[in-house]
């Protein structure tokens, strides 16, 4: 059945994955059922946060087919070193270092054409030969589903359930809230601990009138119906704001570019509710 296989996972591997140190670390992967939601541009603003706030992380990228972290990091034409030791990552800052595909291809419009066992292979690499160092929390961004990616990480990491988990990310309307439920099952189904929701793309502040319009309307109740539900934590809700299309565009922080602005004390505040979890 389904979830048998979830519990098949490799003890060879995850023993490695501990040997590299990753035993200790807080992961965090974001998830969603949906495309388009925005998991790439939380998971390299959150992490961009985590390391303001002088933690030691790393943001491993694998959604293998559509790498956007390299760009969203300001950091496309890098490339990933070899030594005896394995891969080492891409430093943006001396604690914040970063692992894509992206940075493997010939050119950033090369189309990957895999099926499901080298996508896991280059998976299996990414947390058995890549030198991370010492880090506080590993923050995987992954793409839409509960497919090959989503297996192939549960299995090789097999989550703690007092420190790892998910984050998972919406938008408001049905039609993304309808397959981020199949991803609350898929959570259910491996034993990972969900973290709590993001509602992403909630609301529009205009910068001019500052009045609120809804441009993805919440006709069941959002993101806070659905964690009402389901009974699990709403971490924040992030508004539309052009700044962060400009920031990610940009590869900058937007606490650091737009430290006023509403997004970006809406990411310091889930910073802060998910290092409560830390300081347990």
């Amino acid at each position: 059945s389904c979830d048998f296989f979830f519990f098949q996972a490799e003890d060879g591997i995850r023993d490695f994955c501990l040997s590299r140190g990753l035993g200790d670390v807080y992961k965090r992967q974001v998830l969603s059922g949906k495309g388009g939601v925005g998991k790439s541009t939380v998971s390299s603003q959150l992490a961009f946060t985590l390391a303001k706030k002088g933690f030691n992380v790393g943001l491993l990228d694998v959604d293998i087919c559509g790498p956007s972290i390299p760009k969203m990091l300001g950091l496309v034409g890098h490339e990933v070193h070899q030594s005896n030791e394995g891969w080492s990552p891409v430093y943006l800052e001396d604690n914040l270092a970063v692992m894509s595909i992206g940075f493997l291809l010939p050119s950033q419009d090369e189309a990957i054409v895999w099926r499901g066992p080298r996508k896991n292979g280059l998976i299996k690499q990414f947390l058995t030969d890549v030198t991370w160092g010492e880090l506080d929390y590993l923050i995987i961004d992954t793409p839409p589903g509960t497919s090959d990616e989503h297996i192939s990480i549960v299995s090789y990491l097999k989550p703690d359930q007092t420190k790892d988990g998910a984050i998972i990310v919406t938008t408001p309307q049905e039609v993304s809230l309808q397959d981020v439920r199949k991803e609350l099952s898929f959570c259910k189904k491996t034993n990972t601990k969900i973290l709590g929701v993001i509602e992403n793309m909630s609301g529009f502040v205009c910068p001019h009138c500052t009045q609120t319009s809804e441009i993805f309307k919440a006709t069941t109740g959002g993101a806070e119906k659905m964690c009402q539900d389901y009974q699990i934590p709403l971490l924040g809700k992030i508004p539309l704001d052009p700044n962060i299309m400009l920031s990610c565009e940009q590869g900058v922080s937007i606490a650091e570019k737009y430290p006023d602005s509403l997004p970006a004390k809406g990411y310091s505040s889930i910073v802060e509710s998910l290092n409560q979890n830390f300081k347990q």
